[in-house]
């Protein structure tokens, strides 16, 4: 009953932090079945990317009733960022993790810091042409490769990197981040489920709970202001830099 209970109460804020921010809600369902359920790290990050398949979607129709889905640069998005994955699996035990990690950290404190200082219209819309269309091949196979070397969700790259390079909207940038992760997410979890890497039963608990919250996290973005939005997952992208570097420290440690 506990190992139930645990799941769903993970799921409920994980969906309603995806729903929010445009997120996976992998930084927070690792971390919680470590800690709270002893999962090892690579069973920790295959069910979390399992539950992910069925919150994305969820999201993404919350954001699409509200026209906040660019379709077509969410499934550019896709194809890249399956692609960089394989990248970054394979570059894996080829570079330093601690480094990545301190890198990814500045990269982070970069993106806080100009969510204070740019913030993208609701009326902003990105125009689709060549250039763009280039850009967000490049944008989809560097979340991949990042997810794939420090398992880093790609929405938090996505997300800003939409709103501050592309100067899109902030909920169109979190719904299409939710769309790119649909492809992405079923892609891993064959992968994890042929390597058992996946808990089905907490899956399946963490991402229907997290269902329950997803759409409720969605309709909140939407009444929030944009500089409100902006501040918000600044302090969550803070609590992801914070995660990284005491990584980053542990492992210089190892």
């Amino acid at each position: 009953m506990r190992y139930f209970v645990v799941c769903a109460g993970i799921g409920l804020l994980a969906g309603a932090l995806s729903g929010m921010f445009g997120v996976g809600g992998g930084t927070v369902i690792v971390p919680m079945l470590v800690l709270l359920l002893g999962f090892d790290q690579r069973r920790a990050a295959g069910t979390s990317l399992a539950a992910i398949v069925l919150t994305a979607p969820v999201g993404v129709v919350a954001y699409a009733l509200n026209g906040s889905v660019n379709w077509v640069a969410g499934l550019i998005l896709a194809a890249g960022a399956v692609v960089g994955a394989q990248i970054g699996t394979w570059l894996l035990p080829k570079v330093s993790q601690t480094a990545l990690r301190w890198a990814f950290v500045a990269f982070l404190l970069g993106v806080i810091v100009s969510l204070f200082l740019v913030v993208p219209s609701r009326e902003a819309t990105l125009e689709l042409s060549w250039l763009s269309g280039a850009g967000l091949i490049v944008l989809g196979l560097g979340t991949g490769i990042v997810a794939g070397l420090i398992g880093v969700g790609g929405g938090i790259v996505v997300v800003p990197t939409l709103m501050l390079a592309f100067g899109m909207s902030d909920l169109t940038a979190r719904g299409t981040s939710l769309l790119m992760m649909i492809p992405t997410a079923v892609s891993g979890t064959a992968g994890n489920l042929r390597r058992g890497n996946v808990d089905l039963y907490a899956a399946a608990t963490v991402g229907v709970a997290a269902c329950a919250t997803t759409a409720l996290g969605a309709w909140v973005a939407t009444l929030l202001a944009p500089q409100v939005a902006n501040a918000l997952f600044a302090v969550f992208l803070a609590f992801i830099a914070i995660q990284m570097a005491v990584r980053a420290v542990r492992g210089a440690r190892a």
